[in-house]
């Protein structure tokens, strides 16, 4: 059953957000003189930050049980599940305003701090209304059953998902303010120009990040809030998904592509947390009906990771197998030595 009392102490919540606090002007002090980041330095500081959570688990499972361990766990897991499927639009945005490779960093860095920002907002106001208005699990579930539809049917969607930056919302608004330089100028956000204060495109690339930031905020909130009803543990999984985001960015760039299945293993996962949310709802009602304990709940999500991550392989073994004949038949260029060979032949 999901509890809303809390295992936090004022003096724990202060500790955990100086913590957190820390740890982001640590990114930002790395992120201060603008670089192309490589794919050993990305690995480094993706093991430090899935380090200090798997530690900080084992704090949290010896002082106030195996219960909050456990929850505190699958928590992280789907959290840092749904980040990974939030990389796949950073990497859009990026790719669709032109961001240089040594300024994605501080952009993906800013996104992530107005992300931690507004889960704390949605945090708050979902354990006020959790605390004061039973259905509010009801309508968790709902949300969290809409957003799998809706990543279902965009998994299945053939076409590919572009971005056309001058038709979002918050480029059009902010064009309206402000002008917009044409190029790039290091880290800024603005520059004067002609005597006027004027955006830069990193500016515009950094806003459309914040604004995907407000829907990965409405899915992830809900989800874990269906693992556990304990304010400080949403804030602390939350937090720790989002601290390694940046780095992580760079160690899946390549390989995201290939985690073809993951769409349907988080529309599963988000069917699963808003159907378990909507049993705990009914059973406050009636308390016949059976509700999810949080040892399931862990076993389910990671039994669906790890089948679509062996699929997703499976699938990227059969397609490269089955590429090299079909480049040797389509390539033009094979073709013309061929037909070279055949003629000095």
């Amino acid at each position: 059953m999901i509890e809303t009392t809390s295992i936090a102490s004022p003096l724990l919540w202060a500790l955990t957000i100086a913590a957190i606090v820390a740890l982001f002007l640590l990114d930002f002090a790395i992120t201060h003189k603008p670089h192309a980041v490589s794919f050993r330095e990305a690995l480094a500081w993706s093991g430090f930050y899935l380090g200090l959570p798997l530690a900080f688990g084992v704090w949290i499972w010896l002082t106030f049980g195996s219960q909050t361990g456990m929850d505190f766990y699958a928590g992280y897991l789907v959290e840092k599940s749904l980040s990974v499927d939030n990389l796949f639009v950073f990497m859009l945005l990026l790719s669709a305003f032109a961001v240089p490779r040594e300024l994605q960093q501080r952009v993906l860095l800013i996104g992530v701090a107005g992300a931690l920002i507004l889960r704390g907002v949605f945090i708050a106001l979902g354990a006020a209304m959790l605390a004061n208005f039973t259905w509010t699990f009801l309508l968790f579930g709902a949300i969290l059953l809409a957003t799998a539809v809706k990543v279902l049917r965009d998994t299945l969607s053939p076409s590919e998902h572009e971005i056309d930056p001058s038709k979002l919302r918050i480029v059009k608004l902010a064009r309206k303010l402000l002008p917009v330089t044409d190029n790039y100028h290091g880290p800024k956000l603005s520059i004067v120009q002609q005597g006027r204060r004027a955006l830069t495109p990193l500016a515009l690339a950094t806003l459309a990040v914040l604004t995907t930031d407000i829907i990965f905020a409405v899915d992830s909130v809900p989800a874990v809030y269906g693992i556990t009803g304990d304010a400080y543990l949403v804030f602390a999984t939350n937090a720790f998904a989002l601290l390694g985001l940046r780095a992580l960015y760079f160690v899946l760039e390549g390989a995201l592509g290939a985690l073809v299945h993951l769409g349907y293993g988080l529309a599963a996962i988000l069917a699963f947390i808003g159907a378990k949310l909507m049993l705990h709802w009914a059973h406050g009602i009636w308390g016949q009906v059976p509700t999810v304990p949080t040892s399931a709940s862990l076993i389910v999500i990671v039994a669906i990771l790890a089948l679509v991550v062996v699929t997703s392989l499976l699938a990227n073994r059969h397609r490269n197998a089955e590429s090299p004949s079909s480049t040797q038949l389509d390539n033009p260029l094979n073709n013309r030595d061929d037909h070279q060979q055949a003629e000095h032949g």
